[in-house]
């Protein structure tokens, strides 16, 4: 079936449809080879004899690759084509998965996660751009959904990463397993993305461009909810053992309940939002964060630590869409705001882990994640900024904070639904 809306070229609805759930398979890959990662840190600290501190630093090269690689994303997806960029991405980012348990001594493991990270931040903005596509032609919000399956792959990741830790399973054998698998999957998933190419006269993104203050304003809110994130992500399994005094099994199970409760908050995300509007959503999962994060620096047990974990994941679950959606309203050209948000968000998440470490270096793991505790409960004060603006003579909306855009994304400019957050949609209306 083909349609076509007002100022938009023709669509073949069922082409997007299957390209929504291709999409959704390439983010919860994308979450698998994430989650199993994070469920084997705790093993190359212990095989590497490594420090905090070092470990610190070798987490800080996947921050470092990819905060470098995020920006190139736009330029390889003009080049080649977003379908053609997305299963090479893919490609990259699995085979990254396998480098850093090979990894024989710090030096090498740095190297490995620089080029692990700058796969992961690849195809991270790849695939958001092909979300933002999706929604657009679908005419309603998916974001929360993809993340949501994001999540999901993360959750199986993690539990088959705590399986493969209560059996003794060497790291290196269980990831080099796993790595070609994840990419086949993806590249058949790939195959019916959509490629939507830029006009032949269209000049390429530029390497780099510094975001607008709108999209530095949500961006913070962003940042707020990666760090913790991130810091969950890596550092739940080692501060079970070394915190709570848990067996490896056990500390595995606390990054998969922080990835559960995400995964469930992410696939309801959509119509929570719609029921009880963006900024209520956002506030009230940054209460339930904070609570979170009091409960794990407060544990000296598995019980409470990881409940905690999983509050935390519940309250920052739907925080990324949201950004994402509002960062689309700050410009007519939504995909490079969402980009900066992401490039901001994402390298805040990865550099969470080597600040996590450094600190605990200095003071004790529990006081790291006081430090997180605190961002989450930003989340409770940043909520407003993604209130949307009334629309402006011309009919655009934008998000709220200082020097937000005001031009529309395609989407409203076409007349179609918007996402949620934005004014007329759903309650929505009433600014919450």
């Amino acid at each position: 079936m083909r349609e076509r809306g007002t100022g938009m070229r023709e669509i073949d609805t069922d082409a997007v449809r299957r390209a929504r759930w291709a999409v959704g398979a390439v983010f919860a890959v994308h979450g698998a080879a994430s989650g199993s990662w994070a469920t084997r840190i705790p093993w190359v600290r212990e095989h590497l004899d490594l420090g905090p501190g070092a470990l610190g630093l070798a987490l800080a090269c996947a921050t470092l690759g990819a905060a470098a690689a995020m920006p190139l994303a736009a330029r390889l997806t003009h080049r080649y084509g977003p379908r053609a960029a997305l299963r090479g991405l893919a490609v990259l980012c699995c085979a990254g998965l396998a480098l850093p348990a090979l990894a024989p001594q710090l030096g090498l493991l740095c190297l490995a996660l620089l080029v692990f990270g700058a796969g992961l931040g690849l195809l991270d903005v790849a695939m958001n751009a092909q979300g933002v596509q999706i929604e657009e032609r679908i005419g309603r919000s998916v974001m929360s959904g993809l993340h949501g399956l994001w999540s999901v792959g993360a959750l199986a990741g993690g539990a088959g990463g705590a399986l493969a830790a209560h059996f003794g399973l060497d790291a290196r054998i269980h990831l080099a397993a796993l790595a070609p698998v994840l990419a086949l999957l993806a590249l058949l998933a790939s195959g019916l993305a959509l490629d939507i190419r830029a006009a032949a006269t269209e000049a390429a993104p530029p390497h780099f461009a510094l975001p607008s203050r709108g999209v530095l304003a949500i961006g913070v809110v962003g940042f707020c909810a990666v760090f913790a994130e991130g810091a969950s992500m890596d550092w739940s399994g080692v501060y079970l053992r070394e915190v709570a005094g848990s067996s490896p099994g056990v500390a595995a199970a606390a990054y998969t309940a922080f990835a559960c409760t995400m995964a469930l908050a992410r696939l309801a995300g959509d119509a929570t939002v719609r029921r009880f509007g963006a900024v209520r959503t956002v506030r009230v999962g940054g209460v339930l964060a904070t609570a979170g994060g009091v409960l794990v620096v407060t544990a000296r047990t598995p019980g409470p630590a990881i409940a905690g974990f999983a509050l935390v994941g519940l309250g920052i679950a739907v925080v990324v869409p949201l950004c994402f959606a509002a960062a689309g309203r700050t410009s007519a050209a939504p995909g490079q705001a969402i980009a900066g948000v992401a490039t901001l968000a994402y390298a805040s998440g990865l550099a969470a882990p080597a600040l996590v470490g450094w600190i605990a270096e200095a003071t004790t793991l529990s006081a790291s994640f006081a430090v997180v505790t605190a961002l989450a409960a930003g989340l409770v004060a940043g909520a407003g900024l993604l209130r949307p603006r009334p629309a402006t003579a011309g009919g655009s909306i934008a998000a709220a904070g200082p020097g937000a855009g005001t031009a529309a994304g395609p989407a409203e400019q076409a007349g179609g639904a918007q996402p949620p957050g934005a004014l007329g949609h759903g309650t929505e209306t009433d600014g919450r």
